[in-house]
């Protein structure tokens, strides 16, 4: 079976691992799903991914989720633009998350970076998810 929004899964996966308080949770593999983990890391939000081989040959990340006092730091993860409804943004008009205290992921096309990344570069592109 066929996936419609790889992403949009990786996100559902992190915040259902979140509010059963996992230490790691699993997604499959994928260069996009890779870019976007750097820019959580980067920010602080995850403690840190790896690509595992499962027992029938697929890779798959494993993403280690990080907590502050047992709650998690990740306290909003949101998809914005979906395969039904693509959002676009440009360099100026990349939207700010909670008046700059959470992060907007872009994927431009200089590859996926933070929302302030993509301001100070100049180069606007798709908003993916918001995190909070």
């Amino acid at each position: 079976m066929s996936m419609n929004d790889p992403l949009g899964d990786m996100l559902t996966r992190i915040r259902n691992a979140q509010m059963r308080g996992k230490s790691t949770v699993r997604t499959p593999a994928s260069k996009l799903r890779g870019w976007v983990l750097d820019v959580l890391k980067a920010e602080g939000y995850i403690r840190g991914y790896e690509q595992v081989t499962t027992d029938a040959g697929h890779t798959e990340l494993e993403i280690s989720l990080k907590y502050f006092d047992g709650t998690p730091v990740i306290r909003e993860l949101a998809r914005v633009s979906k395969p039904g409804r693509r959002v676009y943004a440009g360099a100026r008009e990349i939207p700010s998350v909670r008046n700059g205290l959470g992060v907007s992921i872009v994927s431009t096309p200089k590859g996926v970076m933070s929302d302030a990344a993509a301001r100070n570069a100049n180069v606007g592109g798709e908003v993916l998810c918001t995190v909070f």
